[in-house]
């Protein structure tokens, strides 16, 4: 499997990712890793009905997208893959996932959160997340949609006194 981009985004499947990202990085599969959603018929449904006709898409839980990944059945795929929180990226890399980069999407905000872009709040637990993402060398990047400017997502954490 070649993952064409890995996207943290709480929303996982939606109009940003299904009608923007997947074109853009030229993925012909969406994978939402997503332990809560793989379990939830219905939100399951309504995030398969976002994904482009022309798309195959699958909401699975983090554990069966790392095996998926190291299948070799599936070893010319390209996909655009989504999960909900950076502690998800730690999971998959944890399971064998190879994760070179990652592209900060959205984060919903929640009380107790930092908003530090429009679209991205993080927690303290969040924050952890990144760093240890940062220390085992993975870059990620602070960027909404294809056409708009990309940012160093540490280094956001930092002019925001976070890190």
């Amino acid at each position: 499997m070649r993952i064409k981009l890995l996207r943290i985004d709480s929303r996982l499947i939606h109009g940003q990712v299904a009608n923007n990202w997947v074109n853009h990085v030229g993925a012909g599969t969406i994978i939402a890793a997503n332990d809560s959603a793989a379990k939830d018929d219905l939100r399951k449904t309504l995030l398969l009905q976002v994904a482009p006709g022309n798309t195959k898409s699958y909401v699975m839980s983090v554990a069966k997208t790392a095996r998926c990944y190291k299948n070799p059945t599936y070893k010319d795929l390209d996909v655009l893959m989504v999960v909900e929180t950076p502690r998800d990226v730690l999971r998959l890399m944890d399971d064998g996932v190879e994760v070179s980069q990652v592209n900060v999407g959205g984060i919903t905000y929640k009380e107790g959160m930092t908003l530090i872009s429009e679209a991205v709040s993080v927690s303290k637990e969040d924050i952890e997340a990144f760093k240890e993402l940062d220390e085992r060398g993975v870059k990620l990047i602070l960027q909404q949609l294809p056409n708009t400017s990309a940012t160093d997502f540490m280094g956001r954490l930092k002019s925001k006194k976070l890190i």
